[in-house]
């Protein structure tokens, strides 16, 4: 367990350098001058020169480089060129709306994909299976985009139940929270159904009908409990892909979290502040697929022993 451990950890290192550099790079790459946006177009050459030169953006690349791989391995993200202030700061204020945001999101899809994903695998091939299945197509087919504002458009303006945008309490939070947890409950729905049909069909379920047992306990005890290994994978994979797809529905809704100060800095061109987003977006993704695989080598010592790969 320990060298499975030692491995996982350090190939989330690997990873985490890789996604720095690469960010790091993409982002001086993209059109635009920072000193242009702070400054405006109409600024003297020599204003723009001493702003370059404070920022540090006159030196080569590769300098700048280094110093950003040595401020993180110092936990220190830099300063924000737009407002002076520390980055770690920024994200700090932000990431609180944005993990709200996808535990939200999370139990959203946990409702909705359980109970369909149970009901479509005990009515296999019925109506109820046929229904499972075409809202598990139209909520991977449905983009975020679209959906926000036809929610918004319904039940905000139409109907008058949930504020339009923004973050002002509960009910604030309940059409991000359906926007961005339809597709996850349409994958986990399917999920749910293909592992408990696999499950259904072993030995100990029949010994368990043969005991008398009711139809429910056999589903929701015997059945789904022992289905939900693969599901763990997935809610372990989709928690972490939930921060990426935030951004578009956090921009959808004004709501003040990661994905919105995302896209306020790239318009901004504030380098230290999109890479201090993105990374903290792919540490944590990289973080919750870690812990993913030790949660799955603990329970199944196949994983961690090589057995099968």
């Amino acid at each position: 367990m320990g060298y499975f451990l030692l491995s996982r950890l350090l190939s989330a290192a690997v990873v985490v350098l890789g996604v720095a550099c690469l960010v790091f790079l993409l982002i001086h790459f993209i059109p635009g001058d920072p000193v242009e946006v702070i400054l405006g177009e109409g600024a003297r050459p020599a204003d723009r020169e001493a702003l370059r030169q404070a920022l540090g953006l006159d030196r080569p690349l590769l300098v700048q480089l280094r110093q950003f791989l040595q401020g993180l391995a110092q936990l220190d993200l830099g300063t924000s060129l737009y407002s002076q202030r520390p980055v770690m700061e920024l994200l700090a204020e932000r990431l609180p709306a944005t993990v709200e945001l996808a535990l939200a999101a999370l139990l959203v899809a946990i409702l909705i994909a359980f109970p369909l994903g149970v009901l479509a695998a005990v009515r296999r091939g019925t109506i109820w299976d046929r229904a499972a299945s075409a809202f598990a197509l139209l909520g991977v087919s449905v983009p975020n985009f679209w959906l926000g504002p036809m929610l918004i458009l319904v039940f905000s303006i139409g109907l008058g139940w949930f504020p339009v945008s923004g973050r002002a309490g509960l009910s604030s939070l309940v059409l991000p929270a359906l926007t961005l947890g339809s597709a996850l409950a349409a994958i986990l729905s399917r999920m749910v159904r293909a592992a408990l049909l696999e499950v259904l069909g072993e030995d100990y379920i029949r010994t368990a009908k043969a005991k008398g047992l009711s139809a429910r306990r056999v589903i929701w005890w015997h059945g789904l409990r022992n289905a939900l290994l693969p599901l763990i994978t997935v809610l372990g994979l989709q928690l972490g892909a939930l921060l990426g797809g935030a951004v578009i529905t956090e921009v959808v809704f004004s709501w003040p979290g990661i994905g919105q100060l995302t896209i306020e800095s790239i318009q901004r061109r504030d380098y230290p502040v999109v890479q201090g987003c993105v990374l903290l977006i792919s540490l944590t993704y990289v973080a919750v697929n870690t812990l993913t695989d030790l949660i799955y080598g603990w329970a199944d010592p196949r994983v961690r022993l090589g057995i099968g790969e």
